[in-house]
């Protein structure tokens, strides 16, 4: 879940917690290698065309990165994963590591400053549950999504000790129990290395990055997508860990208040977070302007990374999984611009001239008017 405990935007508190219970480039042709060229390995992805330096006077792309909290629920999987191939799109999940403890193993897991076996989001069922979800997983790996942390218990205000009070040493004990829990999978199945695990959210936007931080560093993490910012902002590089801002935005349905751009807080903002599948469309319109208002801000001016983070929720039915799939399927063939995960997005500023991503880096932060 998510939420920002700061003066923008207000009233996510209680309610994210319980709410939670609800959920859980192409390959290029082979060519004859040139006698004083070592083998291609068969099959390897070629870079995409964007993964370059910047010609002198080109804009970069305008990077759209889409997420996942919790990344657990198949029937979710299965309609991302498909849109994203017709699109040519990769995104991150988030996952929660207990997605993959069943029901019967919830002992394994102590949350900071919490008995064993408790916390604010389920567990990961049945067997057969699991099973799905390590096949889930596995396909996003295999096709190139990325996957990343959303730590495990979901202990936000209001079942304390939460995320907001843990120290260095409580977020390193989570961390070190989200890693185990991975490893413990791979007998399982799940075949994602711990070194593919390169960033995360943390629940509820809540924590003390001094305290979290450093235990990322030292799990060989190097992005974090937790923190808020007034508009659409690039990237900045903080104690070793690449912060890639989550927007505040003005919404244009909204008289322009400014509302986290999140699904669940934009639901909070419409209604309070109240089901009402009756305003189902009205709630997929407001977001799907949101979306569209914030890319055409960021592309018109600082080309910032446009964050667009949801869960795998069908809120209020089904409103903003709808268009947030809706704006993938028209946002990603645009041109100009990628659809891509953190970890994409930090390889290209690594080839890019420090000189001229500064530039752009130096321009105010893209806003919706």
């Amino acid at each position: 879940m998510s939420r920002r405990s700061g003066p923008i935007v207000t009233g996510v508190a209680l309610a994210l917690t319980f709410l939670v219970l609800l959920v859980l480039g192409t390959v290029g042709p082979d060519r004859p290698a040139p006698e004083d060229e070592a083998p291609v390995a068969q099959g390897k992805p070629s870079p995409p065309e964007w993964m370059r330096e910047l010609e002198p006077g080109e804009k970069p792309p305008q990077f759209v990165l889409f997420s996942f909290d919790g990344a657990g629920s198949h029937a979710h999987w299965q309609r991302i994963l498909p849109l994203a191939e017709k699109v040519n799109a990769h995104v991150t999940g988030f996952l929660s590591g207990i997605y993959l403890l069943p029901d019967s193993l919830r002992g394994a897991y102590t949350g900071p400053g919490h008995g064993a076996g408790r916390a604010s989001i389920s567990f990961g069922g049945t067997d057969t549950e699991v099973a799905t979800r390590i096949d889930d997983l596995n396909t996003a790996y295999q096709q190139g999504h990325e996957i990343g942390t959303h730590y495990n218990g979901h202990f936000c205000a209001g079942n304390e000790p939460s995320g907001a009070r843990w120290s260095r040493a409580d977020w390193d004990n989570e961390l070190d129990q989200f890693f185990s829990i991975v490893r413990d999978a791979a007998p399982k199945g799940l075949a994602l290395p711990d070194d593919a695990i390169k960033g995360g959210r943390v629940p509820c936007l809540e924590g003390d990055p001094d305290a979290f931080f450093p235990t990322m560093t030292e799990h060989g993490m190097t992005y974090d997508t937790s923190i808020t910012t007034e508009g659409v902002a690039w990237p900045e590089l903080r104690d070793g860990v690449w912060e890639f801002w989550v927007p505040v935005v003005r919404v244009p349905a909204l008289s322009g208040k400014k509302v986290i751009m999140m699904d669940y807080n934009l639901w909070y903002s419409l209604n309070g977070a109240k089901d009402e599948p009756a305003r189902d469309a009205e709630f997929t319109a407001v977001t799907l302007d949101t979306y569209r208002a914030a890319y055409q801000a960021a592309f018109n001016t600082n080309r910032a990374p446009l964050t667009v983070g949801n869960h795998f929720n069908d809120w209020s039915g089904g409103a903003f999984s709808r268009a947030t799939e809706q704006f993938m399927n028209e946002v990603c063939v645009r041109p100009q611009t990628v659809c891509a995960t953190y970890t994409e997005v930090i390889e290209w500023m690594t080839l890019q001239d420090p000189k001229v991503l500064d530039t752009y880096r130096s321009k105010p932060h893209a806003q919706v008017s």
